[in-house]
C-alpha cells in the first residue's frame, strides 16, 4: 500500500466533468454509514458507468445485481477491523471474478457483450430515478402540494381546528403515559395472521388515537402499517378495547408489532403529536 492521498479541491461541476467523462466502474468504498449520499455515484449514470460500491447511501437503495456490483452487507460494523478485511475480500474477488472478465470478455466484433448489457440496464433504471428532475418532482407532489392544500383547508377553518387540535394535544398529554396494552393473540387463518390486542386507553377518546401493527420494511419495501380495527368493549373495563387485524402471513407473525400512535383528521402526526407506544 503506497502512503499517498489525492486531495481534489474546489470539488465542482467542471471536475466532476473531468473525472465522470470516460469512467467505466466507479469504485466508492466508505465505511457505512459515513457516505453521505452518494451523488459522484448518480453522475456517472447517465455517462454509462457502473458503480461497484459499498451498501451506503444511494447505492443500498439503488443496487440489484444486473446493474452493478455491490460490496458489504448492508448493516453497521462500526471500525471493526476485520470487517474491514472481510470488504477488502469482497472487493478483489468482485474485480477478479466479475468486473474485469466482463469488461475484457468480448465477442467476435470485441464488444463486451455482457458489460454493454449490464450497463443499459443501468442506464435506462437508475437514469430516471436519480436525477434532479425526479427529485423536485417527488418533493412537489409528495410534500409542497399537500402542505399547502393542508394550510388552505386549516385557513377556511383556522379558529376551529386549531381550537380542536390543542384539545386533542392536551388530552393526549394528559392521558398517554396511562395508556397500556393488554394480551396479544395471534392465530393463522386461511394464509393469514389473524391478530387480537386489548389496548387500554385510560379516560382518552378512543378516536384520539390509532392502533397499529407495524412491521419494518423488507426487500427494499414500504413498512407495514396496517390500522387495527376497534372491536368490542373489554368486559369489566370502562376504557379497555379489543383491536383486531389481518396480516399476509408471507413473513414471521414475530416481525409484527402492536403500537398506539395519535390520530386526528388533519393533524401532521408525529410533528403535531409525537408520542408512540410499542405492544413489546
Amino acid at each position: 500500500m503506497r502512503p499517498y492521498v489525492v486531495f481534489l479541491a474546489d470539488y465542482d461541476m467542471l471536475l466532476t466533468e473531468h473525472l465522470v467523462h470516460g469512467v467505466d466502474v466507479w469504485v466508492n468504498t466508505p465505511r457505512r454509514p459515513w457516505e453521505a449520499s452518494g451523488t459522484s455515484g448518480m453522475k456517472v449514470l447517465v455517462n454509462g458507468g457502473l458503480n461497484l460500491s459499498e451498501l451506503d447511501g444511494w447505492w443500498a437503495e439503488a443496487y440489484a445485481s444486473d446493474l452493478g456490483w455491490a460490496i458489504g452487507d448492508g448493516k453497521e460494523h462500526d471500525s471493526d477491523p476485520a470487517w474491514d478485511r472481510a470488504d477488502a475480500e469482497d472487493l478483489y474477488s468482485l474485480l477478479e471474478r466479475e468486473v474485469i472478465p466482463d469488461f475484457y470478455g468480448r465477442n467476435e466484433n470485441g464488444i463486451p457483450t455482457a458489460w454493454v448489457a449490464r450497463m443499459r440496464e443501468s442506464m435506462a433504471k437508475l437514469t430516471p430515478a436519480f436525477s434532479a428532475d425526479r427529485t423536485v418532482r417527488q418533493y412537489a407532489e409528495s410534500h409542497y402540494l399537500p402542505a399547502a392544500a393542508a394550510y388552505r383547508e386549516r385557513s377556511a377553518t383556522c379558529d376551529k381546528f386549531a381550537a380542536g387540535l390543542l384539545e386533542w394535544q392536551r388530552a393526549l398529554a394528559q392521558h398517554w403515559m396511562h395508556l397500556r396494552f393488554g394480551g396479544i393473540k395471534t392465530e393463522t387463518v386461511d394464509g393469514s395472521y389473524a391478530f387480537e390486542v386489548q389496548v387500554y386507553v385510560d379516560e382518552l377518546d378512543p378516536e384520539a388515537v390509532r392502533v397499529e401493527l407495524f412491521a419494518d420494511s423488507k426487500d427494499g419495501g414500504e413498512p407495514v402499517r396496517q390500522v387495527m380495527t376497534r372491536g368490542q368493549q373489554l368486559v369489566g373495563s370502562a376504557s379497555g378495547y379489543l383491536y383486531t387485524a389481518r396480516v399476509p402471513a408471507g413473513r414471521p407473525a414475530t416481525d409484527y408489532t402492536p403500537r398506539i400512535v395519535p390520530y386526528r383528521a388533519g393533524a401532521l402526526v408525529p410533528l403535531e403529536a409525537p408520542q408512540i407506544l410499542w405492544g413489546r
